[in-house]
Parts: C-alpha cells; sequence; structure tokens
C-alpha cells in the first residue's frame, strides 16, 4: 500500500510539473508574438554611449516601460550617464533580488553590416546557399526558431531587457507575482567599461541593497542549453607603443640602416607568450590553484572542441589549459589590436615612425590586477626598454636605443559564486522547471561583466543567466538574436520570477 502511495504521489507530482512546463511555454509563445513591437521600437533607438542624446532617449524609454509595469524608476547621477535603479515590493516578500540589464550597445560601421542601417532591425532567414537574406517583419506572425532579428543590441544586450519586460506582461496576465522585491539596475555605459559604476555603487549602496544578484547578459552554452554561469573575468587594457624615427623615413634610402618599430613591437609581443599561448612572465599565474575537484567539474562542462575548430576555422588551440572551461580559469594576455604605418590602399614605402598594441588582460579572481599590469611593465623593462607613461623626447630618444610607451587601466574585476551557493540552487531548480533538465553549470565565463562593485561593494552572491545565442556576432557587424533564443528567453525569465526563494 506504502509503495502504491508513493507511486500515486510522484506521478501526481510529475502532471504538476508538465502543467507548469505547459503553461510557460504558451506563456513564452504568447508574449514573445506580443513583445516583437516593443523589441522592435528600442532596438531602432541609436545607443552608442559616446553619444549622450542617444543615451538619453534610452533612458527615458527605459523609464517609461519599467514604470508602466508597476516600478519606481530613480536616476542614479554620474559624471557621464545615469544608472536607472526600477523597484517594485510584493507582498509578504523577504527577500530582495537584485537584477542587472545593459542598454548601451558597440559603435557600428555600417558599411560593414549587409542592411541598410544597424538601428534599423531587420528579420533574416538562410536561404538554400546559407545566406541570410532579409524577409518582411510581418512574416513573425509565424515565425521560425532559427530566423533571426539583426540589429545592433539585439543580443548585446537589449534583448535581454525586452525579455524581462515581456515576461512581466506574462505574469500580470496570469495575476502572479514573485515572492521576492525586485531591483532592476540599467547600465548605460556597459560598453565603455562602466566607468562610473563603482562609485555610484559605493555612494548608493542603501537604495541598492538586496540579497541576491542576477544578471541577465551575455550568451548561452554552445549547444543552446539553459545556462548558468557562476562568475566572470574582469578586464584591465594595456596601450603600449614603440618609437623609431621621429617621422616616417623613405625605406628605400634608409632600409637597414632606421630601427624599425614595428619589428621592435612585434619581438616584444612574442617575448610574452610561448607556442602553447602560455604567458612567460615570471608569475603570472602565481595565485591560481585548481583542486582535482574543481577540474573534475570543468571537464564535465560539454564542449566540442573539433566542432569549434570548424566554426572559427583555426587549425588549433592554445594550450593554458588541458580543455576551453580550464583554460579560461586563468587571466590572458591578448593583443586586441595593432598598428603602425599604413596597410591597403594607403600602403607606402616607409620605416614609421612608431608601432602600437592596444592589449587586454582578462582577469580571474585570484589575480591582484595591479599586479599583473606591473609584471607586464617590468617585462618591457627587461627586455631593455625605458617605459615612460608618456612620448619620450628627443633627450630621451637619443639616450636609448628603445624605448616605449606603457598606460593601462583597470576597468572591473572578476566575481566568482559557489556552485551550491543559495541562489545557485534557486536558479537551478527554476530552470529544472522550465525546461525539464538540469541547466549547463559554468564555473566561469571568460567574458567580462562590470558587475564586480555589486559583489565586492554589497557583498551580493552573483550568477548570470545567459539567454542569447552564442553565434550572434555581438560587438561586431551583423549582430542578432536568434528567435528561438528570444523565446526562451522569456520562458527562463518567467521560470524565476514564478520560483519561490
Amino acid at each position: 500500500m506504502k509503495q502504491f502511495l508513493s507511486l500515486f504521489v510522484a506521478l501526481c507530482s510529475l502532471s504538476l510539473f508538465a502543467q507548469k512546463q505547459k503553461q510557460l511555454d504558451a506563456l513564452a509563445a504568447e508574449f514573445t508574438q506580443k513583445s516583437l513591437p516593443l523589441f522592435k521600437e528600442v532596438l531602432s533607438i541609436p545607443n552608442d554611449a559616446f553619444y549622450p542624446d542617444w543615451i538619453e532617449q534610452n533612458v527615458q524609454w527605459s523609464e517609461k516601460n519599467f514604470t508602466q509595469r508597476g516600478f519606481k524608476t530613480e536616476r542614479i547621477s554620474t559624471q557621464a550617464a545615469p544608472l536607472l535603479l526600477a523597484s517594485r515590493s510584493f507582498p509578504k516578500a523577504k527577500k530582495t533580488v537584485l537584477v542587472y540589464l545593459q542598454m548601451d550597445g558597440q559603435p557600428v560601421d555600417p558599411s560593414r553590416w549587409t542592411q541598410d542601417d544597424p538601428y534599423q532591425p531587420v528579420v533574416k532567414k538562410q536561404n538554400e546557399e546559407g545566406q541570410w537574406e532579409i524577409i518582411d517583419w510581418t512574416a513573425l506572425e509565424n515565425y521560425q526558431d532559427d530566423w533571426r532579428i539583426f540589429a545592433r543590441s539585439a543580443s548585446d544586450a537589449k534583448g535581454p531587457v525586452a525579455m524581462f519586460l515581456a515576461a512581466m506582461n506574462a505574469m500580470a496576465k496570469i495575476g502572479q507575482t514573485p515572492n521576492y522585491n525586485l531591483k532592476v539596475i540599467l547600465d548605460f555605459e556597459e560598453e565603455l567599461g562602466s566607468p562610473n559604476l563603482p562609485k555610484a555603487v559605493l555612494d548608493n549602496r542603501e537604495m541598492l541593497t538586496a540579497d541576491l544578484l542576477v544578471i541577465f547578459d551575455g550568451p548561452m552554452h554552445r549547444l543552446n542549453k539553459p545556462t548558468l554561469s557562476f562568475g566572470a573575468r574582469g578586464i584591465a587594457t594595456i596601450q603600449l607603443t614603440t618609437y623609431g624615427p621621429i617621422v616616417p623615413q623613405h625605406s628605400g634610402h634608409f632600409g637597414n640602416y632606421v630601427p624599425n618599430p614595428a619589428f621592435k613591437l612585434a619581438k616584444l609581443l612574442a617575448s610574452m607568450k610561448d607556442e602553447q599561448g602560455k604567458v612567460l612572465i615570471p608569475g603570472y599565474y602565481d595565485g591560481i590553484v585548481l583542486d582535482q575537484a574543481t577540474k573534475d567539474i570543468l571537464k564535465a562542462t560539454p564542449h566540442d572542441e573539433k566542432q569549434l575548430q570548424d566554426l572559427i576555422q583555426v587549425g588549433h588551440f592554445d594550450r593554458v589549459g588541458p580543455n576551453y572551461q580550464e583554460a579560461i580559469q586563468y587571466p590572458s594576455l591578448n593583443v586586441r589590436g595593432m598598428q603602425s604605418g599604413w596597410i591597403n590602399e594607403k600602403v607606402r614605402t616607409i620605416i614609421p615612425a612608431w608601432a602600437r598594441a592596444e592589449i587586454d588582460v582578462r582577469l580571474v579572481k585570484e589575480s591582484n590586477p595591479e599586479r599583473l599590469l606591473r609584471l607586464i611593465k617590468e617585462h618591457v623593462e627587461n627586455q631593455g626598454y625605458l617605459v615612460l607613461n608618456r612620448e619620450p623626447t628627443k633627450e630621451e630618444r637619443l639616450a636609448h636605443p628603445k624605448v616605449a610607451t606603457f598606460t593601462s587601466k583597470v576597468s572591473y574585476q572578476s566575481f566568482r559564486t559557489p556552485l551550491n551557493s543559495e541562489i545557485g540552487l534557486w536558479l537551478r531548480k527554476a530552470l529544472k522547471r522550465g525546461f525539464g533538465e538540469e541547466p549547463i553549470r559554468v564555473r566561469m565565463s571568460g567574458g567580462s561583466i562590470p558587475i564586480s562593485p555589486f559583489v565586492n561593494t554589497l557583498e551580493l552572491p552573483a550568477v548570470a543567466v545567459p539567454t542569447v545565442n552564442r553565434d550572434n556576432n555581438q560587438h561586431s557587424p551583423n549582430e542578432n538574436l536568434r528567435l528561438g533564443n528570444y523565446r526562451d528567453g522569456i520562458k527562463t525569465i518567467l521560470a524565476i520570477l514564478t520560483e519561490k526563494l
């Protein structure tokens, strides 16, 4: 009899679970359609943070749309663009969840987009040749999951904003509210590194106080399955310049005689890494120890190396770690851009006057950012360079065969939350209820999110819930959001909003 009762209870639980999942599916499908005009509207507002007038339009749009959904909005002033805090309290709530959303986007080069205006969203589907072709917006009434909306910030990160607002509309329809209070912080300078965020958080810590932090940002795992990311690397940047003649010189008259700064820079950069991509600077990886249990978790995270090789068309990967997840647990050293002289149709037969590298360092929790920058600078000095934080004078050029300018900036630090923390278990339960399977858990993502001030100043446990497709071209021309991801993103947020805390 006891076995029969246990089986009956289990079957009832499964039936109730299936019913809730169907309700989430139906709501997500309904409010995908209903929210697409809103999504199109917000994508049509330019959002490059270098243009304050554009950002002001986005702030006003956010104030209007969060207020319409019962939130009280308040601007948090900074030296540049404000932050926007949207707050809403609910009956019997004992805890508060802070949600981070981003509204600004990377600059655009319209000439490299396959549409007239990156700020005028278009719908595209792939033809038989694999090319993306524009289709009429009205076709979205019967969209297919693999169709995509192309526009700047479609994925990074106005998509999650539209998903969140759609999920709030769905909650209103079924007359349900979270059992916790909500505070939503909207960042309008994320793509600039959120330079004013740390001070704003410090000055307004009482206003921003909460129990947990959920970040709706970033791409899902490459399998495009429900994903939780428990950390992100921080970021610091370096500008490194080497010098040749005071002005460019004729390469015929002076080749083999006047030193070329491009070769100096190339040798200098090459001295920093070995053939496997590991940083050779002594002490660079000090303090990072991965025990076997952690290594097992990292190894278990799904990753198809051959598929990724084929997708991005490279013959091999660096081996800082034995697998992708382990590799990104270490600080990186990346040349993100180089310049010297002229190329392509402007090429000239000259010895350049200078060569410059823009470098980024992705930070991990165990590494002190200032220490890493100091180690890199000392390495340049150990290669025989006089290292300055400005352009050299004539006297310095004449007195030293090798001169370099080195300037750096720490944007923000890394964060990482334990996988079995309260917020981790709560979010796992929500996504499992929504999708019927355990989410993929990522210990730390390789990208950077400027929320370390919330983690460090407010002492909040934080987890990122990515919703967009990984192949979205974020930061690049032809950024896009897959429509199946848009719908599932609404479902993801609905599952979290309806999960008791």
